[in-house]
């Protein structure tokens, strides 16, 4: 009777084990049948020597797991191909080798003929003598678990990672309940995981950003699979809010339903310190440029207000002449200098009192305003000081301009650097005339206001209009440099942009655009 593999294995077997061995004929019909399904099955099935685990029978599959033909690898020690980590690990039957019911499941790395090492998980079982005992050989069944390794590999590389983040990461349920914090979270947030008393997600912000959770970013992030912004967060061992940027990602399974979501949230507290202190720092350095401002007109602010009290002391200096040469004088005769008196007295109090405005520490407060009569307000404002430079102004804005979205005071620090820019750069021309300053506006798009400060002077000192907006930058001899950099940045806080350019006909022009919603 011829032998088919099966057979031949056990008789190569008996010539390793130098024994005899017979092969019942109601044995050999039955090993013929498991040598067919072994040579057909995928799994790699192979018989081994007790002692050196050689190789005594392999099944077609050795070849697309090892890349070994099934006549070389027969009579090699699968000792021989066994990472060095792992021959030990097997021999003391460590945690990577389980046993149930008599069978041993080990998972291992196993060396291919083109010398790279390839995972594969086996499990054997011992054919023993029923007679005797005798442990006769070992039956292996393996499979290339290559793959599910690797992944499991990058799983807890990946694990580890975010454990040892420094961003707070949760994941939570479709429910809302919290299966798993990473180490930042637990620490900044206070919070412990506990099998007997589920954790809500409640618990980890804010009402207010719960609510924008539950409204917005979980319904986002279940539909385009991520969603991103601003967060607070509440830290329950420190007992205070936390700013974050938060980042929701929807994790779905192959039948794409909603599995769980992640939340990785970067703790923005010294980011939102920085800038707080940042925007302190720029509402002191404007303050200081407002001071600046009113120290350049102090000589013409201070005429603007000699004139008034000038005024007054002339017009009560009259009735007490009168008063002398007439005690009985009529009140008729005095009304028209008291009333000129109290006219007077209030044009130097409303002086003074945008003075005080203007240079008040306030915080910005934003509103729609109306740009033409703020314009002739600045204008009062500056004639004395035109008038000494021998300057005119002029409001050129049309009265139907519509209203724009601004902080008032920031809007006329603004415009009132750049009017005395424009004056004191037509007090440098050297030509004939009465030179102008004034203002225009135009509508850029429907909901953009276009204003521009245009001069009759010398022109722009430099080549290029962006040197001017440099800190420091001036080109007065006792100058600081900052008005017109504070001037772009107060522009840019209104969504605009503050620009120079010289005007062809001569002198220079400076625009910006303002909002008008």
């Amino acid at each position: 009777m011829l032998m088919g593999p099966f057979e031949e294995s056990i008789v190569k077997q008996s010539r390793l084990q130098k024994r005899p061995v017979a092969i019942p004929a109601d044995e050999a019909e039955r090993n013929r049948l498991l040598a067919e399904m072994a040579e057909q099955s995928t799994d790699m099935i192979s018989r081994h020597t007790p002692e050196e685990w050689r190789f005594i029978y392999v099944s077609p599959a050795v070849t697309h797991l090892l890349g070994y033909s099934v006549e070389e690898i027969i009579g090699m020690s699968a000792y021989e191909l066994y990472h060095p980590d792992d021959v030990e690990d097997f021999k003391r039957r460590s945690p990577s080798v389980s046993y149930d019911q008599g069978l041993y499941t080990h998972t291992y790395r196993f060396r291919c003929k083109d010398g790279h090492y390839t995972w594969l998980e086996s499990t054997s079982r011992s054919i023993r003598d029923p007679d005797t005992d005798e442990l006769l050989e070992i039956l292996v069944v393996s499979r290339d678990v290559s793959q599910r390794i690797n992944a499991e590999q990058a799983s807890r590389r990946l694990a580890r990672v975010l454990e040892y983040s420094s961003d707070l990461v949760a994941f939570v349920t479709p429910d809302h309940r919290v299966t798993q914090l990473n180490e930042a979270a637990r620490e900044t947030l206070g919070l412990e995981l506990s099998a007997h008393q589920p954790l809500s997600l409640a618990r980890l912000f804010t009402p207010e950003s719960y609510a924008l959770l539950q409204q917005q970013a979980l319904p986002v992030a279940n539909e385009a699979g991520r969603w991103r912004g601003e967060a607070e967060m509440y830290s329950h061992g420190q007992q205070c809010t936390i700013p974050v940027m938060l980042e929701v990602l929807a994790h779905r399974s192959l039948d794409d339903r909603l599995e769980y979501f992640s939340t990785v949230a970067r703790d923005m507290t010294v980011v939102k310190e920085a800038e707080a202190k940042k925007r302190q720092y720029q509402f002191e350095i404007d303050h200081a440029a407002r001071l600046i401002t009113m120290g350049e007109m102090a000589t013409g602010l201070a005429h603007e207000i000699n004139q008034p009290l000038t005024a007054v002391v002339n017009y009560v200096r009259g009735i007490q002449r009168r008063m002398e040469k007439d005690c009985n004088a009529p009140m008729v005769q005095i009304a028209e200098p008291l009333e000129r008196i109290g006219s007077t007295a209030l044009r130097a109090g409303e002086i003074v009192h945008r003075m005080m405005d203007f240079t008040r520490k306030t915080d910005p407060r934003w509103e729609m305003l109306e740009l033409p009569p703020l314009v002739d307000e600045l204008i009062r404002f500056c004639v004395s000081n035109a008038n000494r430079h021998h300057v005119r102004l002029r409001n050129r804005l049309p009265a139907d301009l519509p209203k724009v979205w601004g902080d008032r005071i920031q809007l006329e620090q603004i415009l009132l650097n750049l009017i005395l820019n424009g004056i004191e750069a037509c007090d440098q021309k050297e030509d004939q005339g009465v030179p102008e300053v004034w203002l225009e506006a135009s509508m850029k798009k429907p909901d953009q206001v276009i204003i521009s400060v245009l001069d009759q002077g010398a022109g722009l000192p430099v080549e290029d209009p962006e040197q001017l907006f440099g800190a420091f930058f001036t080109t007065k001899a006792d100058g600081l440099g900052m008005g017109l950099a504070i001037s772009r940045t107060l522009i840019e806080r209104h969504g605009g942009q503050l620009r120079a350019a010289n005007r062809p006909e001569g002198g220079a022009v400076f625009s910006f655009n303002l909002s008008t919603r």
